[in-house]
């Protein structure tokens, strides 16, 4: 039997702020599977997006394990560590953390020159055009609406297709009408790519594009809903 895809076991994380300990996550346990959508709902400061940071491997638990297709990430080396971002995870923010100076077919296609991925021009030309914006290839940011933005991001977090993509509230400063598109695209990234998506969100809407929701509060998880 295969692994899960993303798996937290009793995983904590304690920060040191002026010489006093702040619990961020208290083991938390949670298991993810391939093709399925996990929200993370809760108040700003319940640990959402700290969990994100330990399931995208840019962070790793004080104590407990996160493992990825049953490693666990703190065993990693720094270059495995580095390969495995690339090559596995895919990333999408709040605020879109596009290169100003790049066109959007150059933001698209920046992992897999970074990961030497033969063919990465045309391989960012088909998610562009996977997400509406086959047009859009030579435009900046500064020129692109804010939902045009996230799909670029999406994009780009989708280019070198992940087996985990980690979202944060990714239609916080959307409109409705672009946090539908970004929503439609997070959905079609499970169901015709087979990605493990994970988000955080405020939004009802987002959350309800999710088969399973886990209830956050102070670091803890309170409940789980799914449906």
């Amino acid at each position: 039997m295969n692994p899960p895809r993303l798996e937290l076991r009793r995983a904590s994380k304690t920060y040191q702020n002026n010489g006093q300990k702040l619990e961020a996550l208290h083991e938390v346990s949670l298991t993810l599977e391939p093709g399925t959508i996990t929200a993370l709902v809760g108040r700003s400061g319940c640990g959402k997006t700290t969990l994100l940071n330990l399931a995208g491997a840019m962070d790793f638990p004080t104590s407990g394990e996160v493992l990825i297709d049953g490693r666990a990430t703190s065993s990693l080396t720094e270059d495995e560590l580095t390969a495995l971002r690339r090559k596995k995870i895919g990333f999408v923010f709040q605020f879109f953390q596009l290169l100003p100076a790049l066109t959007s077919l150059e933001n698209v296609e920046l992992p897999l020159l970074l990961a030497g991925t033969p063919g990465a021009r045309d391989a960012a030309r088909q998610r562009l055009e996977w997400v509406g914006l086959a047009d859009k290839a030579n435009v900046l940011p500064y020129q692109l609406s804010g939902g045009q933005m996230q799909r670029v991001a999406i994009a780009r977090a989708l280019v070198h297709s992940p087996e985990i993509l980690v979202a944060d509230e990714p239609t916080g400063n959307l409109d409705d009408a672009s946090g539908d598109q970004v929503l439609a695209l997070l959905r079609e990234a499970s169901e015709r790519f087979g990605a493990t998506v994970l988000l955080a969100t405020h939004s009802a809407e987002a959350a309800a594009i999710a088969s399973t929701r886990v209830q956050m509060r102070d670091g803890r998880i309170c409940a789980v809903e799914r449906s």
